[in-house]
C-alpha cells in the first residue's frame, strides 16, 4: 500500500465528525442549499449500510447535486462504488473538488440528464426526491434550468421503468421520496422512525 493510499482515511476523517464540519468543504455560497437539498450524515450513513448488500456493488445516487450522499456513503462504505448522475456542472465541479480533498477513491461524478443514464450498470440505488423543484417552487435550486410538471412526470416515468427493469434483489433507498418513481416489484422492508428514509428489495 501506497503512503497516498494510508493517508486516505486521516485525510477523509475530519470531513465527516458533523455536517457542519463536512459543508465547509464547499464554498458558503452553497450553504444555504445544506438544509433542504443535501442528505444529512446520519441518513447517508444508514442508506449506504442499507445498500452494501454485496462487496464492490454499483451504487447510482439519482441526482446527487453538490456529492454529498455519494461521499458520506463512500466513506461509511469503503468497498462499494459510489456514483452520482446529477445535470448542473457546477455542482459536478463541486462534488469533483470535494471527492478530491477527502481523499475518497470509490465515489464518482456524471454530468448528465437522468433520462440518458442506463441503470443496467448499477446495483443498487439511492433517490432523494431530486425531481420535486420541478413541481415546488420553494424546492427550486436555482434559475438555470427549466421546470414544470412535464419534466417532473417525464423523470420519474423514466426511473419508474429503469428500476422495473432491474433484477430481484436490486435495493433501493429513498429519502424524501412521493414514491411515485417506485415500481410495485419493490416492497418495503424497512424506514426511520419517521418514515422520511425506506429500504426497498426488488422480489
Amino acid at each position: 500500500m501506497n503512503e497516498a493510499k494510508k493517508q486516505t482515511p486521516l485525510l477523509a476523517d475530519k470531513w465527516f465528525a458533523s455536517d457542519l464540519q463536512f459543508h465547509q468543504l464547499y464554498p458558503a455560497s452553497l450553504h444555504a442549499q445544506a438544509s433542504m437539498h443535501w442528505t444529512p450524515l446520519y441518513i447517508a450513513r444508514r442508506a449506504a449500510d442499507f445498500l452494501a448488500a454485496e462487496k464492490k456493488a454499483k451504487i447510482l445516487d439519482i441526482g446527487s447535486g453538490a456529492g454529498k450522499f455519494c461521499l458520506a456513503a463512500a466513506y461509511y462504505q469503503p468497498d462499494m462504488c459510489f456514483f452520482g448522475v446529477e445535470q448542473r456542472a457546477e455542482l459536478v465541479t463541486y462534488a469533483e473538488a470535494a471527492r478530491s480533498i477527502t481523499g475518497l477513491q470509490n465515489a464518482s461524478f456524471i454530468h448528465d440528464n437522468i433520462t440518458a443514464i442506463d441503470f443496467s450498470k448499477y446495483d443498487h440505488f439511492y433517490f432523494f426526491n431530486a425531481f420535486f423543484e420541478n413541481i415546488n417552487d420553494e424546492y427550486k435550486i436555482d434559475e438555470r434550468i427549466e421546470y414544470s410538471r412535464e419534466r417532473y412526470n417525464t423523470y420519474n416515468r423514466y426511473v419508474y421503468k429503469q428500476l422495473d427493469k432491474k433484477p430481484a434483489g436490486t435495493r433501493l433507498a429513498t429519502f424524501h421520496s412521493t414514491e411515485e418513481e417506485i415500481p410495485a416489484g419493490y416492497h418495503e422492508v424497512g424506514s426511520t422512525d419517521d418514515n422520511l428514509l425506506k429500504f426497498w428489495i426488488k422480489v
